[in-house]
């Protein structure tokens, strides 16, 4: 069920799911506006609570018409998780505008994409173009990898793992935007995430490795397995720039484009690693 459900949410995504409507980002804002201030404690009841709601209604629809209502929640819960539809919106319009040559809608659009970690402002233009490929290599991971990370390693219970890391990720977002760096440093949505990220960065970041330059990234990736300092995002992106470093930070589309593209394929093998695991498992 898991395999069918990824693959049947991955393809409503991406023909479908351009809005913020089937984003959980969206769906949580009246929760997350509910009372004031932000701590460690605030954020572990929030999932703790979304969590278990998620649980009973799995629990209670379980055999239920032979197993159909339980897919459809697989199914639902995963396509409000999975996919940054919205994000591919802002990515298309900077595309758009960047191809017009309008620098002040091109930077707009880049900083939101770059929203949870931002963009150096005094630096040269490759560099900044660089940190926008990093920017996009995260989103890729926060809003396909890590997600489908969690709704596999769970097994039975991937839908609620993956609400759970989706709310944490929207709550995140929303701190970004509507907050002040403070209250996101005091809510720890931060310090939990990065824990979360562990495991799935390392599993992405091998991949990145083989597809790049095997020789210098393999080490640094194996570097990173005892690395409990660096930053998820710094892991990531640096073992994705041993691919992207290949052709020079220079051209405001095809720079971008060269990151999307390449976290694609390491989300399509990630996937038909996930398929073959599934089906030697059903053979045994």
């Amino acid at each position: 069920m898991t395999l069918f459900s990824l693959l049947l949410v991955l393809a409503w995504e991406r023909l479908f799911k351009l809005g913020h409507h089937w984003q959980i980002d969206h769906r949580f804002e009246p929760v997350f506006r509910m009372g004031s201030g932000a701590s460690l404690l605030k954020t572990l009841l929030m999932a703790i609570v979304w969590m278990a709601l998620v649980f009973a209604a799995l629990w209670a629809a379980h055999g239920m018409f032979f197993g159909v209502l339980s897919l459809a929640l697989w199914i639902i819960i995963a396509l409000f998780c999975i996919g940054a539809g919205e994000i591919r919106k802002h990515y298309r319009a900077y595309l758009a505008a960047a191809r017009k040559g309008d620098e002040h809608a091109t930077d707009q659009m880049a900083t939101e994409l770059a929203l949870i970690h931002g963009l150096p402002t005094d630096c040269t233009a490759d560099v900044r173009l660089r940190e926008l490929q990093n920017a996009l290599v995260w989103i890729n991971f926060r809003f396909y990898l890590a997600p489908l990370f969690w709704f596999v390693v769970a097994g039975p219970y991937g839908p609620v793992a993956l609400a759970g890391y989706a709310m944490l990720r929207a709550y995140q977002t929303w701190l970004t935007r509507q907050a002040s760096p403070l209250l996101r440093a005091q809510s720890g949505v931060d310090l939990i995430l990065n824990w979360l990220d562990w495991i799935p960065v390392r599993l992405a970041g091998v991949t990145y490795a083989l597809l790049g330059h095997g020789e210098r990234a393999l080490p640094a990736w194996i570097a990173s397995l005892g690395d409990v300092h660096t930053s998820q995002y710094k892991v990531l992106t640096n073992l994705a720039q041993f691919s992207l470093a290949r052709d020079p930070h220079l051209d405001p589309i095809k720079t971008p484009r060269a990151a999307v593209t390449l976290a694609r394929k390491i989300t399509m093998v990630l996937l038909v690693v996930v398929a073959l695991l599934t089906i030697y498992g059903a053979l045994m």
